[in-house]
């Protein structure tokens, strides 16, 4: 009897301490909510879409903070160029004349199954820009008339762009991305020229080039 009672007692002391042993050579533990993936990206991209019925050729910078690979907040800012028939021919020379302007401001960008290889996302841009017509001189008939009114001249408008992104996550460094945006903006007027808004969509390819998932947990191989 004495030998069974010490036998248990044995067993009871020496199974916590292998127990213990085994589940630290098992188990990592961490706290999961502290633990947030940064990024940060230098972003490019090209788009086509129309501006009054005309191909218009868009390009793109945006500087963005990515926050746990589920939404962006940073700078973005395109310029956009087009060709459009002179319908003033009393005003300017030529039979074309150059559309060009810019728009910038903030860019967030929402972002569904982050972690996968191909992601969702959903950008809008918020700011102003300018645009106007140049690339040709006045006609003779007018040079000289009004000193104010310039051969280059641009007028302001306000710019809402929301889109859809598809993303594809190439690797810890650099993303593509190709989607599509819908422009709403306010009326811009050009003296003796015309008015009118650059509101339409747009289609294109892009890529990001910067680092996604800085502070990534990593696999603690242990030496026990």
């Amino acid at each position: 009897m004495n030998r069974i009672i010490t036998f248990l007692v044995l067993f009871t002391t020496i199974s916590p301490t292998f127990a213990q042993k085994n589940t630290q050579k098992d188990y990592v533990e961490f706290d999961d909510r502290k633990n947030v993936v940064h990024g940060v990206y230098l972003g490019f991209n090209l788009h086509y879409g129309q501006i009054d019925n005309r191909d218009t050729a868009f390009g793109n910078v945006k500087l963005a903070y990515v926050a746990n690979r589920k939404i962006e907040v940073g700078l973005g800012g395109t310029i956009f160029f087009n060709e459009q028939n002179n319908d003033r021919p009393d005003l300017f020379n030529g039979d074309k004349i150059a559309m060009v302007g810019a728009y910038g401001g903030l860019h967030l960008e929402p972002i569904l199954f982050g972690r996968k290889f191909i992601s969702v996302s959903f950008p809008v841009l918020v700011g102003g820009g300018a645009v106007g017509y140049f690339g040709n001189n006045f006609s003779d008939d007018y040079e000289g008339v009004d000193e104010n009114i310039k051969d280059e001249d641009f007028d302001a408008f306000f710019i809402v762009e929301p889109g859809i992104n598809i993303l594809y996550n190439f690797s810890r460094y650099t993303q593509l991305e190709t989607g599509f945006r819908y422009r709403f903006t306010s009326d811009y007027e050009q003296p003796l020229y015309k008015k009118g808004n650059i509101n339409g969509f747009s289609v294109g390819v892009g890529l990001k080039v910067g680092i996604f998932n800085m502070g990534r947990k990593k696999k603690i191989k242990d030496n026990f």
